[in-house]
């Protein structure tokens, strides 16, 4: 498998033997190629070569999600290729993608369903197109199968690869047929995934695997406050230690340059740097604490009303309130970040493991001052992702660092540096009030959020704030949900599943916390609340039904539900839980999705079981505090993780519908902290409204 691009894209498509398609999205840039191509919902290239493998130009980003596997299936599914004879590339950023090229949002597989389908339905109409006139027969009597194109007459049989050169000398068809779903052979089952041998064997470049000729190694001291800066240095010691060969100052700090990153490492620490730690010196958790509680009971921006909710609060048989907070969350990828930039007179090369290449692309321009066209942006497999490689913090550094001395650099990002100097999941805290009506159903709900902004306000309401809770399906009459921005000065950004990571976990708690107040069963009074939301009432009864739900459990346990419509997706959890003198134990996760037409079923197993394991660690063990401006914990001693002896048993089951692609990356995570703290209520009868999950909460 060839992992980097590095042929100009011009030049592929002129000299390759074979049939190329070029596709593209309406309205997101047009395919530069000698010859025309018509317009048409497309994205990507298709090479067919003339040894008959098929090679499919994957513009997104693969961080174990599976995405080098389900979107080749895609095009195999419409080309009527054999699988065996696909093989992937990273494709280079060129507007000939769109002008948005990245996986984020799970976006990767539903924003290709479509456009990679028609890239393989054209490329298998001009193949067709292409044998009916080496035969001179009409175009209908011939058929498409097993890479080969057969006339349907005589038997008569011309593989792809011989059919390539002629195909590619006819127009790209407008308007392309797609195959009913069903006649699908390969979407739905599981094949082998196309990049495990290149990790196993040790072939697949990631972005920390990047060598290049005169490259140098570079690390950067940062202010440890957040938002401090630079006023003065002395390199002198740094200077001294072996292997560095510079000290530079950049935007972001100073870097040391040396012939590897341990004595780069080894020069930071002799390093002597004074900072001016600017205003967020004197910020703490607990003063951040006391600030959102204080805006939460002002009114802020309405994120959504429905009925009047003040009012119905008012008239209601019974009031519950409540209020729920959690802490900033680091990505803690395992791959360290990196990047290796080169910067040229006129030109530049990057290579990053990053989750956005648009980004990066223009990053470097902005930086460099140079045309795209003269930037290469080389995609590399990536360590893990979650949001934080969406960031380009750590591209610029390398960008900036090879334009002040003249040569390759790789910048690397030492676990600490990762996790103390952000960005986060913001910190968020939320007042929630409910009333109910004498039977014990939900008819108020209001809920008043403080959280700072990840994307900018529209009408007051940054919606990663609320999401999660503005848009819930829950059928209650009246319904508001107010946003106050909230800055502390800290650093946040996307991290995996966004706002619905802290939204669901409140709102998932708060309607349990009503079904207590009720006297409903917490699934009971779901499935009354989602009678006209059949998609998100399936999975609930899905997971009721395979949890066992209602039965006996061994003594000492006890069960725990929660739902989820995110990323196009539904979602449902049950976790079993015990608790044993504040130790928390996860005994087994049941989930059930519906994320529409399933492409790999395996891939969404093993996507529903990483969401699990991350939204479980967050949940009982992860947490930044801040003191004086500065982030506590370091590293995995002491921002620690789920360990395997701690993973509890996860049953996926997954309801298949013909609606349009969900994602499934993003999906586990919100509702398995929800779903192990309602277990926790009903083994212990004590809520847990703050995470983590700390023992001294179950204790007291």
């Amino acid at each position: 498998m060839t992992l980097n691009v590095s042929v100009d894209r011009r030049d592929f498509l002129k000299g390759a033997a074979g049939l190329v398609i070029g596709f593209y999205l309406p309205g997101r840039g047009e395919l530069r190629a000698d010859s025309a191509v018509p317009p048409g919902k497309l994205n990507a290239f298709v090479h067919i070569a003339p040894d008959e493998t098929v090679t499919i130009m994957v513009d997104k980003a693969e961080m174990g999600q599976g995405q080098m596997t389900s979107i080749p299936m895609l095009l195999a599914e419409e080309l009527e290729c054999e699988w065996s004879r696909i093989r992937t590339e990273f494709a280079p950023v060129d507007k000939a993608y769109g002008s948005f090229q990245g996986t984020v949002g799970s976006s990767g597989l539903r924003s290709s369903w479509m456009p990679v389908r028609k890239a393989g339905a054209s490329a298998r109409d001009m193949l067709i197109e292409a044998a009916a006139q080496r035969w001179n027969v009409d175009k209908a009597q011939c058929h498409a199968g097993n890479g080969a194109v057969v006339n349907s007459a005589t038997g008569a049989r011309l593989t792809y690869g011989v059919l390539a050169s002629d195909a590619a000398k006819l127009p790209v068809p407008q308007n392309v047929t797609l195959k009913d779903r069903k006649d699908f052979r390969l979407i739905g089952t599981s094949p082998k995934r196309l990049d495990t041998p290149a990790k196993v064997d040790g072939s697949a470049q990631f972005g920390i695997d990047v060598r290049v000729p005169g490259m140098q190694y570079a690390v950067v001291a940062r202010c440890p406050v957040f938002g401090g800066k630079v006023s003065g240095f002395d390199a002198s010691k740094a200077k001294s230690i072996p292997g560095v060969k510079n000290v530079v100052e950049i935007s972001r700090g100073v870097a040391v340059i040396a012939n590897n990153t341990w004595s780069a490492l080894e020069g930071r620490k002799a390093l002597q740097v004074r900072w001016d730690e600017g205003p967020v010196a004197s910020v703490n958790s607990a003063g951040i604490s006391k600030t959102f509680a204080a805006r939460t009971k002002q009114p802020g921006a309405v994120a959504r009303k429905t009925g009047d909710a003040p009012s119905a609060l008012q008239s209601a048989s019974k009031k519950v309130e409540a209020v729920y907070e959690v802490p900033f969350l680091a990505h803690a990828c395992m791959e360290p970040l990196n990047c290796v930039a080169d910067v040229r007179s006129g030109s530049c090369e990057v290579w990053a493991s990053a989750q956005i290449q648009s980004a990066v692309m223009g990053t470097t321009a902005k930086i460099t001052g140079l045309s795209p066209k003269d930037i290469q942006v080389h995609t590399t497999f990536l360590g893990g992702g979650f949001g934080r490689r969406g960031s380009t913090d750590f591209v610029a550094e390398a960008v900036e660092i090879s334009k002040a001395i003249g040569a390759p650099v790789k910048v690397t990002w030492s676990r600490e540096d990762d996790i103390q100097q952000g960005p986060y999941r913001p910190a968020s805290y939320a007042r929630f009030a409910g009333g109910l009506d004498a039977e014990g159903w939900p008819v108020a709900w209001t809920t008043n959020v403080a959280c700072g902004s990840i994307q900018g306000r529209k009408e007051g309401v940054d919606r990663t704030s609320v999401e999660g809770i503005e848009d819930l399906l829950y059928d209650i009459p009246n319904f508001q949900v107010d946003y106050q921005l909230t800055g502390s000065g800290i650093p946040v950004s996307y991290w995996r599943a966004v706002g619905y990571t802290q939204n669901t976990f409140f709102s998932e708690s708060f309607v349990d916390e009503l079904a207590a107040a009720g006297g409903k069963d917490p699934v009971e009074l779901r499935r009354h609340m989602l009678a006209k939301s059949p998609r998100l009432l399936a999975v609930l009864e899905m997971v009721a039904a395979k949890s066992n739900w209602g039965q006996p459990l061994p003594e000492g346990r006890a069960r725990g539900v929660a739902v989820v419509n995110n990323i196009g997706s539904f979602t449902a959890q049950v976790a079993e839980v015990s608790v044993d003198q504040g130790k928390v134990r996860v005994h087994r996760v049941v989930c059930a999705v519906d994320c529409g037409p399933v492409v790999n079923p395996a891939l969404v197993e093993q996507q529903i079981q990483g969401g699990i394991v991350y939204g479980l660690s967050a949940a009982l063990k992860g947490g930044i505090t801040i003191d004086h401006g500065r982030a506590q914990q370091s590293n995995f001693n002491d921002y620690d993780v789920l360990r395997i002896d701690e993973m509890p048993s996860v049953e996926v089951h997954i309801i298949r519908t013909d609606n349009s692609p969900g994602g499934i990356g993003e999906a586990a995570v919100p509702p398995i902290a929800p779903a192990v703290c309602n277990a926790i209520f009903a083994a212990t009868g004590k809520r847990i409204r703050r995470l983590p999950v700390r023992a001294a909460d179950l204790i007291a």
